[in-house]
This record gives structure tokens, C-alpha cells and sequence, in this order.
């Protein structure tokens, strides 16, 4: 049987958000969810509208996601995670922005793709059957 497959397109998002809205609009349409990187994983392994059998993620224009998920949208989006997160994870988000303004370590886009490939093949939630091709 073959996996079902779902697209999205790197020239229609710009910055994590807009990454949820795909995410929403594609592969869970009408779904509720917390739009935040937790919840996204809890999508990835099923029962929120995506097949139990697993699914392949195409990630269209990934080249141009890998540009707009950079470190720009990193310092953003750690700098919103420094203002919420608990006292105790102050000083990591803290050296993880720095890091960032610094154009070093992972980005958005590095971290969405950790998520996706912990469901694939080899990952430590492989029995969700998840595979991504990045295009």
C-alpha cells in the first residue's frame, strides 16, 4: 500500500507561523491544534487527521525555506521563548540566541527538520512511518 502524500511549498511561508498555517492547511485541515513545535511533533505521529499508516511530507522550494527559516527567524523566535520560558531555561535560550545572532547552531528550519526525520526511517519515532523529501 502506498503512503498517502502531502506538499507544502517553501515560497509560501516566511517565517514559523506562516510554516503552521501550511501545516494546518495541508496535511490537518480543520484540525485544532496548539501550533507550537511540541504539537507539531504530536501531529507527526498520528491520529490528528494524518494517516496511522504513516505519510510522505514533500517539502517543496526547500532550499528557499532553509533561507527564510535562518537565523533571522531563529533570533525572533528565541527571543518570543526568552520572554515565556520558565526561569530555569532562561540562560540556555539565552546562549541559544546569542548563538544565533552569532549565525551559529541550528535554525528554524533545522529544527523542524530534526522533528520530521525523528518520525522517519532511523529516527526514535520511526513506527510513525513518516518520510520526508526535501525538493
Amino acid at each position: 500500500m502506498q503512503k498517502r502524500e502531502f506538499q507544502i511549498d517553501g515560497t509560501q511561508f516566511s517565517d514559523l507561523q506562516e510554516f503552521f498555517d501550511q501545516i494546518s492547511e495541508h496535511l490537518i485541515p480543520g484540525a485544532e491544534w496548539g501550533r507550537n513545535l511540541d504539537a507539531f511533533n504530536d501531529i507527526l505521529r498520528g491520529g490528528f487527521g494524518t494517516p496511522d499508516e504513516g505519510f510522505i511530507l514533500v517539502w517543496l522550494n526547500s532550499a528557499e525555506s532553509k533561507k527564510r527559516l535562518g537565523y533571522d527567524e531563529t533570533q525572533s523566535q528565541l527571543e518570543r521563548r526568552l520572554q515565556r520560558c520558565h526561569p530555569t531555561n532562561r540562560d540556555d535560550v539565552a546562549m541559544d540566541l546569542e548563538q544565533a545572532k552569532r549565525h551559529e547552531g541550528s535554525t528554524v528550519f533545522d529544527w523542524l527538520v530534526e522533528i520530521i526525520e525523528a518520525h522517519c526511517e532511523g529516527g526514535d519515532e520511526a513506527e510513525d512511518g513518516v518520510e520526508l523529501r526535501l525538493e
